[in-house]
């Protein structure tokens, strides 16, 4: 896995949708393409997709399809490719969530908008309360054994539920998930006492989404909101009420210890993920090709030290 991974998230759904708010399809589409070309030739791998991603759901897959299909074929055994199962996806009971039924289904729908015989890593998206994980772990077993998925991932579970999850596989002879996706930030520190222990002890890597906190850990927001921002954005995860004058104050004071590092405030936000041993990949999203180049220089810098890590935990506070 590489160091620095690129989500597909958002920038790679419908026209119009995307942060550039390119209107035409061709040049919403060229916008993608050279993204992804850009990864790639910085050494990122990994790309990392869902079967909601767009908007509108599924759209984000079938785009990477296209390219895929129409310039990244010969490359296929170069890249490791990622997609994920659990969230809302199409009417009924089995339209979302862990159940066998949903997970191998969305699956199937995947590979046929991505035009893939099989995904790298196939995820279950997120836990699910009502459906025992003897059947959702039973059904990413499934997925890897039947050749369509190479491993198998979970994202957004608990420590405990990552633990009792890795145990289920364990007792049941199924093959266990290697990777867990959780949110982790300078702003999302959950994964803290929590999921970092659990992951260390049971050998599982940890490829972190929203390393960024959906751009607010960048110079994007130190002057307030701009129009062209996600917070500004319909439907965007980032809303604008998030943005408040504390936690600007507080990516006021991370900037500047950025600067002395001679970093951009979203490359040391990167390092500082990147920080754990146990911290396999950050997973970062991208709105034009330049962002990637920005983002991959975090890993040439020299790492944190021990005062500069003590200085942001004195800024966040």
């Amino acid at each position: 896995m590489p160091v620095i991974s690129l989500g597909l998230w958002h920038n790679f759904g419908g026209v119009g949708t995307d942060a550039g708010h390119h209107d035409d399809e061709a040049s919403f589409h060229e916008n993608c393409r050279q993204m992804l070309f850009t990864a790639f030739d910085c050494g990122i791998t990994h790309f990392d997709l869902a079967n909601n991603y767009g908007p509108p759901a599924g759209s984000a897959e079938e785009r990477f399809g296209r390219i895929m299909q129409s310039d990244l074929r010969a490359y296929r055994d170069e890249l490791i490719i990622s997609t994920k199962a659990g969230y809302w996806m199409w009417p009924g009971p089995y339209g979302e969530w862990g159940s066998r039924k949903n997970l191998l289904a969305s699956l199937d729908q995947s590979l046929r908008r991505m035009k893939l015989d099989y995904v790298d890593i196939f995820y279950s998206h997120r836990p699910d309360p009502n459906t025992p994980l003897e059947e959702t772990m039973g059904a990413l077993d499934q997925a890897v054994k039947s050749g369509k998925a190479l491993y198998a991932g979970i994202s957004s579970y608990r420590g405990a539920m990552t633990a009792e999850a890795i145990g289920v596989c364990r007792e049941n002879g199924l093959a266990k998930p290697i990777i867990h996706q959780p949110s982790y930030s300078m702003f999302e520190r959950w994964i803290e006492g929590d999921l970092l222990t659990v992951a260390d002890r049971l050998g599982l890597g940890l490829i972190c989404f929203c390393p960024l906190a959906q751009g607010l850990l960048t110079d994007k927001y130190i002057k307030g909101i701009p129009e062209d921002s996600r917070a500004k954005s319909k439907g965007g995860f980032l809303k604008a009420e998030q943005v408040t004058e504390e936690r600007v104050a507080k990516i006021r004071k991370l900037n500047d210890i950025a600067q002395r590092r001679g970093q951009s405030l979203a490359q040391m936000a990167l390092a500082w993920v990147l920080r754990h041993q146990g911290v396999t990949s950050a997973l970062i999203g991208a709105s034009r090709p330049q962002q990637i180049k920005d983002n991959v220089a975090a890993t040439t810098a020299a790492p944190l030290s021990a005062d500069e890590l003590k200085d942001i935990e004195t800024a966040l506070k």
